[in-house]
């Protein structure tokens, strides 16, 4: 595993078709290449717990642009909350996120995606060759459509706590994956309504039918979004698990 290092972090403007994407980066401030990584954020948004887990990220050794996918509204924090959240703090919460994530669109999140790898592409620090992507919930659905999307340019993706991969859907990611040519790790949670086990085994089948190089497992105990420790869900043993398997994922970058 990477020693962690010194990093630097600022937000980045990156223009898009609709507009200006603001994206948190951080990256090794040793002067060297690293390779790029996208770090797509949950539905709650880019705020300082995110913030931290893109730094805690380069600190291994990688380039990471964190994008807030929902700069349409407005720039990161979008949402007026306080973090940590409380389970008190959940319905006014969830209020103002749904009414956000009902205006989100994933097309145009795959579409963004093609101006971030372009942005990746032109930073002197940010090594050549294939990129990696991670998700988080929504987030998590996203950086596998972005692997399907953008085959030639992704290396490896991981999602955790991601929903409705294997839906009855005829854009559901599950069908198609045989366009993928990245190496995917899936962390599920054991009890996460938006991805039951019959969707797990689905997915699981049509990612063993493309002869991808994949590991899918579900974390025991796990909410959704046990990753989110600025959360109710939060869960530091299976955030620290995630970690383990993120960077074992990444060492192929």
């Amino acid at each position: 595993m990477t020693t962690a290092q010194k990093i630097k972090s600022f937000t980045e403007k990156i223009p898009t078709a609709d507009g200006v994407c603001d994206a948190f980066i951080a990256h090794p401030d040793d002067g060297k290449k690293h390779p790029g990584v996208i770090l797509y954020m949950d539905a709650f948004g880019v705020r300082p717990y995110l913030c931290q887990m893109a730094e805690r990220l380069a600190a291994h050794g990688y380039y990471v642009v964190t994008p807030n996918l929902f700069y349409r509204t407005r720039p990161a924090p979008v949402f007026d909350l306080s973090f940590p959240l409380t389970m008190e703090d959940m319905p006014q919460a969830r209020s103002q996120i749904m009414a956000e994530h009902a205006k989100f669109k994933v097309e145009d999140g795959v579409a963004d995606a093609g101006a971030l790898l372009q942005f990746l592409s032109r930073q002197a620090l940010a090594r050549e060759g294939k990129y990696g992507v991670v998700g988080y919930c929504m987030g998590g659905g996203l950086a596998l459509r972005v692997a399907i999307q953008y085959p030639n340019q992704i290396g490896a993706v991981a999602g955790f706590h991601a929903g409705r991969l294997a839906t009855e859907a005829e854009d559901s990611p599950h069908r198609q994956v045989n366009r993928v040519k990245a190496a995917l790790y899936f962390a599920h949670a054991e009890n996460d309504s938006s991805m039951p086990q019959e969707q797990i085994q689905v997915f699981e089948k049509a990612l063993k039918d493309a002869g991808l190089s994949y590991r899918s497992e579900v974390y025991p105990g796990a909410q959704h979004g046990f990753t989110m420790l600025d959360l109710p869900a939060g869960n530091k043993e299976a955030t620290e698990r995630h970690w383990e398997n993120l960077l074992k994922l990444f060492a192929v970058l």
